[in-house]
């Protein structure tokens, strides 16, 4: 029994002087792996690094961003007292974006979104027993800011709308209208309250190349303060000329097989008017209860309508921001616009199915379900005045999911 005692000793104690002898080596051994491991990632980070730097300016500057909605809608409409068979139908809307800096004084954009070449939609209807759906260049053009005119930008190609709506209303513009042409927007400061905001361009809204081409150009003005307390005013001043619009065919039926007037009246197929539109618009926000509150009000007057249809104005206000998770805002507007107030074809292509000559109410609530993530109702209860009928009935319902990447 002693003996096996002084054996499991001697074992113990050679185990011992073993793990004395290796720990150092052990140690050495991890701190040369580690030191290894480190030179190896500052060499991948130093490539990586380099790699960048070959690199163009415009290749590492790159966004990418999109949104993708699905509709529900609903209209019926009533003409000449009888109500039409209701209309119901699914709808997708998906563009992608993206845009690069190439340097300190020049972006440039583009988009493809889906829809036709109707410029005030970007919807497709699901129909058509399954067939692919188009897609189409909804924005190509550059931003050119010089470092030397501080608060300028100089815009060229097909861009978006560069003139102001108040209260993000459609009275004279449709949301997805994007002249094509060049714009420029300046901003001058006066103290530390008030800025002036002045935007204009030239556009080309049909060129014919064995005929004369028709034309838009735009110059709009308006003052902000902003107040102490979040509050803030903006007014101003549009004006809108268009080029050669009296005496022409339909504009719709060069992206449409099926032209429309869209309310403008037209005799013998031609518009009965040019469009010289003045444009007022107001706008006051402030914040209640914690949220941010908006009232507006704008007024248009074609000043060169061959009829004395030539007024439209709207009233509104937006109420909260859907903007973080569970939070919400909510608009109205009501609105009439007399049939050759502004040119159609380029108003809302929701309230009275598009255009002109109509009157009446617009509701609509988002509640913001993620981040990226929203939902939406809007509802359209409205009288439209076309076609010698007066005041009948049109009421559209949208139901939205939004997506945004």
């Amino acid at each position: 029994m002693e003996k096996q005692g002084v054996n499991l000793f001697g074992k113990l104690l050679l185990i011992a002087m073993a793990f004395g002898i290796l720990t150092p080596v052990i140690a050495d051994a991890q701190q040369d792996t580690e030191a290894r491991i480190e030179k190896l990632e500052s060499e991948l980070q130093a490539l990586k690094a380099e790699r960048a730097e070959s690199q163009p300016d415009w290749i590492r500057n790159i966004k990418i961003s999109g949104d993708f909605r699905y509709r529900l809608e609903s209209i019926d409409a009533e003409t000449d007292g009888d109500w039409a068979k209701g209309h119901h139908r699914h709808r997708v809307r998906a563009r992608f974006n993206i845009g690069t800096t190439l340097d300190e004084e020049w972006d440039l954009g583009f988009r493809l979104a889906s829809g036709s070449a109707d410029p005030a939609s970007t919807n497709q209807t699901l129909s058509d027993s399954f067939s692919s759906k188009g897609f189409w260049l909804d924005l190509a053009y550059f931003d050119w800011h010089p470092l030397s005119v501080k608060d300028l930008n100089v815009f060229g190609g097909k861009m978006k709308n560069p003139f102001y709506k108040v209260g993000k209303t459609q009275l004279v513009w449709d949301s997805d209208i994007n002249p094509e042409g060049i714009a420029a927007k300046f901003v001058m400061p006066f103290g530390e309250s008030d800025k002036l905001h002045i935007n204009g361009g030239g556009f080309w809204v049909d060129e014919d190349s064995g005929g004369v081409d028709t034309s838009l150009w735009g110059i709009q003005a308006y003052l902000n303060h902003e107040f102490q307390n979040k509050q803030y005013v903006r007014g101003g001043l549009s004006y809108y000329d268009y080029g050669n619009i009296r005496g022409r065919g339909d504009l719709k039926s060069e992206w449409s097989s099926t032209g429309s007037f869209f309310g403008n009246t037209a005799t013998g197929g031609t518009f009965d008017s040019d469009f010289d539109i003045v444009e007022g618009f107001v706008e006051y926000g402030f914040e209640y209860a914690g949220m941010p509150v908006s009232i507006f009000g704008n007024v248009v007057q074609n000043t060169v309508a061959g009829t004395g249809k030539d007024e439209g104005w709207l009233v509104g206000f937006n109420l909260n921001k859907a903007q973080a998770p569970g939070s919400w805002d909510f608009r109205y507007n009501y609105r009439d616009l007399e049939a050759d107030a502004v040119l159609g074809a380029f108003s809302h292509s929701d309230f009275i199915g598009g255009g002109t000559d109509g009157y009446g109410h617009e509701f609509g609530l988002n509640y913001q379900l993620t981040k990226n993530i929203q939902a939406g109702l809007t509802y359209f209860l409205s009288n439209r005045d076309r076609g010698g009928s007066s005041g009948d009935s049109y009421r559209r319902f949208q139901a939205d999911l939004r997506f945004k990447f």
